[in-house]
């Protein structure tokens, strides 16, 4: 199966500093790869040089193909035409990533008219109202036409991450990259959004990136995982077998912490 993301060697430094370092891994279509490891571990740097948006102050050295097509070192605008197309993303925290002046139903409706142009379909203001109504219909989003006319202050947490979601899938990526989707949301609103992401991928065949901290949710996400320390690599397979029989003392720590919280939990209960 060809590889739809590759990275080989990534490297992100500033200041002298790396911050990721010498870092691969691949996700082929319609894989689910689960990215774990504490605050700072190099995660979300990870996902954005796969799409190279990485702040001007980071550089990146060694290879990114996305979908084929080098990332490190192209330029912004050669690789506009993969945003969104091959990649999406959906990021923690939705207030931050939504438009805040701009209602809910445009914003959808700006990604859906995008990829309506590039695929030669009809953009006209009917065409568009009616697959941004279908986009929140299956994002489980209550009472679309009210969400379509809200302010993103106007509604929940949840559904502001239901709404980045059906933003993301109107672009029809190839590979969704979910970093933290969870973490701003109460554990309700959590299993729902990840139960929506689940049916999502697989209606879809999407590959996915799942990016977290939390090892109950990576393993109820994805089929292989891969963990990181310090920027690094330090264990990766199957999500069973890593769970089951962590190799590496960090991986045996996250993974004895989660089975704490869970003894925990039980005895509470």
């Amino acid at each position: 199966m060809t590889d739809l993301l590759k990275i080989d060697g990534l490297t992100i430094q500033t200041g002298g500093k790396s911050l990721v370092a010498d870092l691969s891994l691949s996700i082929a279509g319609g894989e689910r790869l689960g990215l774990i490891g504490e605050s700072g571990s190099g995660k979300s740097l990870t996902a954005l040089a796969a799409i190279g948006l990485l702040p001007d102050a980071l550089k990146a050295s060694g290879s990114v193909l996305l979908d084929g097509k080098q990332v490190v070192g192209a330029r912004d605008r050669d690789l506009v035409p993969l945003r969104g197309t091959t990649a999406a993303t959906v990021f923690q925290e939705p207030l931050t990533a939504l438009d805040p002046l701009v209602k809910i139903g445009r914003q959808v409706g700006e990604a859906v008219k995008r990829r309506a142009k590039r695929d030669g379909r009809a953009t006209d203001k009917a065409s568009i109202a009616k697959e941004v109504l279908a986009l929140l219909d299956q994002v489980a989003l209550p009472d679309p036409q009210r969400i379509i006319d809200a302010w993103p202050h106007e509604i929940s947490g949840g559904q502001r991450q239901r709404a980045a979601i059906a933003m993301a899938l109107a672009c029809k990526p190839k590979l969704l990259i979910a970093d933290e989707p969870t973490t701003a949301l109460d554990v309700t609103t959590q299993a729902e959004i990840l139960a929506l992401l689940a049916r999502l991928v697989r209606e879809r065949d999407m590959a996915l990136l799942f990016i977290s901290h939390d090892l109950p949710v990576v393993a109820g996400a994805v089929d292989r995982v891969v963990v990181m320390q310090h920027g690094r690599i330090v264990e990766s397979g199957p999500v069973s077998d890593v769970f089951r029989q962590p190799h590496h003392p960090y991986t045996q720590s996250l993974v004895a912490a989660a089975r704490a919280f869970d003894d925990a939990l039980e005895i509470a209960g």
